[in-house]
């Protein structure tokens, strides 16, 4: 038991730390954007199962290998928050608040959304080369999948959550996800388990720039200082202790000593009184 506790330990430690820190400090204040995501999900859900609201959420996020290349990319925004039709909303509202909340506490709101979009644009352009390879190779597609709807933010939860376990060294973890996906692929051959690989190459690719990029910048350059709770970053601190470092040209608070000595009256130089007499 302690074995496994401590296995536990190294491989969810620094992830923990990094959700609980934010997390305990602001609350749900923490993860505003995966709160929006969760609504907005829910809000295009309800939307396209009613008969007036189908055709609008089709329209602005429905994305297919069959349409222009730039119709498709402009639809890819909306829809990584429009859930499938064939699958519980639950189950993908449950994804984004824990895989999205998770990353907006340790990456940041942005870093989120660059990554959830990176991972669902690889998909998405990955379905239109899988159908131009054709059925017969080991990636391709067969031309009956060009009509399927592409919505859902199931490759943007599954790149998340790959390059949290390379970001916090939770490589277990993450090994374990690409091996659940690659089964995938085997059991049921079809666009979905294909577009999740395709994410997860996109966002190994990510790790690769970002653990280059680490390695360049070298260890004499000094990090990055934590941000504060108001998002500034603190002022250095000042040459020789605290305090504010005096501007150029400004008088110093004491006096100078003078230069000039002040000789106490010594034997021969005793004042001279002149007597009345």
């Amino acid at each position: 038991m302690r074995a496994v506790a401590r296995w536990a330990r190294a491989e969810w430690g620094p992830l923990h730390e990094a959700v609980r820190a934010p997390l305990v400090r602001r609350r749900w204040r923490a993860v505003p954007m995966t709160l929006g995501a969760v609504c907005l999900t829910s809000v295009t859900q309800v939307v396209q199962n009613q008969a007036w609201g189908y055709g609008p959420v089709q329209a602005l996020g429905a994305v297919r290998a069959e349409n222009p290349l730039g119709l498709a990319l402009l639809r890819t925004p909306l829809s990584l928050f429009v859930p499938a039709l064939d699958l519980p909303v639950w189950g993908a509202l449950a994804q984004i608040l824990l895989v999205f909340g998770i990353a907006e506490l340790c990456l940041g709101w942005w870093r989120t959304l660059v990554i959830a979009y990176a991972a669902t644009l690889a998909g998405t352009l990955y379905a239109r080369v899988g159908i131009a390879l054709g059925p017969g190779g080991p990636l391709g597609l067969p031309a009956a999948d060009a009509r399927i709807v592409d919505t859902g933010p199931s490759a943007a939860v599954v790149g998340l959550a790959v390059f949290l376990g390379w970001r916090y060294r939770a490589y277990v973890t993450a090994g374990a996800v690409i091996v659940a996906m690659v089964a995938e692929v085997l059991l049921k051959d079809n666009l979905a388990g294909k577009e999740h690989l395709a994410a997860i190459a996109a966002v190994l690719v990510l790790c690769a720039v970002a653990d280059v990029r680490r390695r360049t910048r070298g260890p004499g350059r000094p990090a990055r200082r934590p941000r504060d709770e108001s998002g500034a970053r603190p002022r250095r601190a000042t040459r020789g202790g605290a305090g504010p470092r005096p501007r150029r040209g400004a008088r110093p608070a004491t006096k100078p000593r003078s230069r000039r000595t002040v000789h106490a009256p010594g034997a021969d130089r005793a004042p001279q009184f002149r007597s009345s007499d």
